[in-house]
């Protein structure tokens, strides 16, 4: 199954991981990514401290477990390689609407990845 049809058929819980160039790490809850056509993984991010890891470290982990009984999804490695504020784009790529978008009291990036790694979420030899 394509990653773009794997994440609009199933719902579940997400976490990104990201470090700042020390080594110090940061775990949030996000929301289901967007796959584009060209297989970027793409997360739009606001201004805070997953975004400003990225900005000294560009590597991120992505966890994805699945709703439902048993422990189903997917881990992905990521590498930043751009990122953009263009307004149309973000809107065209928003799910929902917060009361910070509204006001215009937050940035908001969309953040471009590759994938470098895919692992299930249970389970994985050391390479």
């Amino acid at each position: 199954m394509d990653l773009k049809a794997y994440f609009e058929k199933n719902k579940g819980v997400s976490v990104l991981s990201t470090a700042d160039n020390e080594g110090n790490v940061d775990n949030a809850i996000y929301a289901r990514p967007h796959i584009m056509d060209d297989g970027k993984f793409v997360l739009l991010m606001r201004d805070r401290l997953s975004y400003a890891n990225l900005q000294s470290n560009p590597k991120a982990a992505y966890l994805f477990m699945e709703d439902g009984p048993g422990y189903k999804g997917k881990r992905f490695f990521l590498k930043k390689v751009k990122e953009d504020t263009d307004q149309e784009l973000i809107s065209s790529l928003r799910r929902r609407v917060y009361h910070e978008d509204i006001t215009g009291e937050e940035d908001t990036h969309v953040v471009f990845f590759e994938i470098t790694r895919e692992l299930p979420l249970i389970g994985s030899r050391k390479k």
